[in-house]
């Protein structure tokens, strides 16, 4: 009975929960992307040199057997993802440094301690 009760603490867990939420998200951002570069950018930016090479969409494109628009496809994918994210924690940071700066901070009084080690301090120094 200890290992399942183990395991149902390491499953509920607040990190574990927040990766799975993550990875699901992540999946679902990541065909968003892929639909932008295939349904977009293809289209719209890449059309002439794909209709120059004679072909329909970058990842049909092939040199010599190699799958050179299955590569580019992912490379843009990758950094377009990257930027993405980079922009969603850019604009994170800059909200939690604006709360930061909104919290005030406040002065704790010494303890007794702390003035007694204090006035040790000044009556050494003297």
């Amino acid at each position: 009975m200890g290992f399942i009760k183990e395991f149902k603490d390491f499953v509920m867990r607040g990190n574990v929960i927040d990766l799975a939420v993550g990875v699901i998200i992540g999946g679902a951002f990541n065909r968003i992307v892929s639909s932008l570069i295939e349904d977009v950018i293809t289209p719209l930016l890449l059309k002439p040199v794909l209709e120059a090479a004679n072909v329909n969409t970058l990842q049909a494109y092939s040199w010599h057997g190699a799958k050179l628009g299955m590569f580019l496809s992912s490379v843009i994918t990758f950094v377009l993802t990257a930027f993405v994210l980079f922009l969603i924690i850019k604009g994170m940071n800059a909200a939690a440094k604006k709360k930061a700066a909104e919290t005030p901070v406040v002065a704790l009084e010494p303890t007794i301690t702390e003035k007694l080690l204090m006035e040790i301090r000044d009556s050494l120094k003297k």
